[in-house]
């Protein structure tokens, strides 16, 4: 009876007896508490990272429309300014005599600058390892060279003749659009770059996709993101494009999200306010 009478009172003691490493609880809450403002100092002083890349661009032009939509798909790391009415500046100019965009500003480039739009996405794809975009394999890069090159050498011409007029761009000295001839003919030579399109859009389709979902293969490359922006125009002359287009558009959307549909809202809205006012 004894032994186990002590033994239960040895029990209780234990139980009651603070443990020798307790801290007393006031003093473990403010080293909780002193943590947390130490981080918070630490941020403080660290000032935020600036985006090594800058880009200048007009909204509602489809060459812009590409990096924009390049560089989000990409996941870059950027800034962006809206430069419309300030390309002709002393600033401007300064930076970018051609006076193009988009511009591509980085300390990495040479002039400190690039512009047009298939060169800033070739580049940014080079630098960043962006193979999915832009494939290093000799023959695959050279498609979507092809590709690009194509475009901007004959179906753009063909869509800028084409769209401009209705979108009020200025057109390029020596062509009829931008001459003193009469509406009669410069609506003449609207309308047979109008007829011309149909050519390149098949070459594209056959050739270039050659029944594949994009110029690409599986995943759109930068050809078909200079590809998809430059249709967006043809809606300002109501174009009808091949059934075969308007999926490709909708599947480069869909592919793309929000990093296509953004860019795209600001031509597709400009389009929409330019007919509006056309009626």
């Amino acid at each position: 009876m004894a032994k186990t009478a002590t033994r239960t009172a040895r029990k209780a003691t234990a139980k009651k007896a603070p443990a020798k490493s307790a801290k007393p609880a006031s003093a473990s809450k403010s080293a909780k508490a002193a943590k947390p403002a130490r981080a918070v100092k630490a941020a403080a002083k660290k000032p935020a990272r600036k985006p090594a890349l800058h880009l200048n661009v007009l909204k509602p032009s489809v060459n812009n429309m590409a990096v924009r939509v390049f560089v989000r798909a990409a996941g870059l790391d950027f800034t962006e300014s809206d430069v419309w009415g300030s390309t002709r500046s002393p600033e401007f100019l300064t930076r970018n005599p051609a006076h193009l965009t988009p511009m591509l500003e980085d300390k990495g480039l040479p002039g400190g600058a690039l512009w047009e739009s298939c060169a800033i996405m070739q580049y940014l794809s080079n630098k960043h390892g962006l193979d999915k975009f832009y494939p290093k394999a000799a023959a695959r890069r050279a498609m979507v060279d092809s590709a690009m090159f194509y475009l901007t050498g004959t179906l753009y011409p063909y869509v800028a003749r084409a769209t401009y007029p209705k979108l009020g761009f200025p057109q390029y000295a020596g062509e009829v659009g931008a001459s003193d001839l009469e509406p009669g003919h410069k609506s003449a030579a609207q309308k047979a770059a109008m007829a011309a399109i149909a050519e390149p859009l098949d070459v594209f389709h056959k050739f270039f996709m050659n029944g594949k979902p994009f110029i690409g293969g599986a995943t759109p490359s930068i050809a078909d993101i200079r590809l998809a922006a430059t249709l967006e125009f043809l809606a300002a002359i109501d174009y009808a494009l091949p059934a075969w287009a308007t999926a490709y558009m909708a599947a480069m959307e869909k592919k793309l999200g929000k990093a296509y549909s953004e860019p795209a809202a600001d031509v597709r809205g400009y389009v929409s306010y330019v007919k509006s006012q056309q009626k």
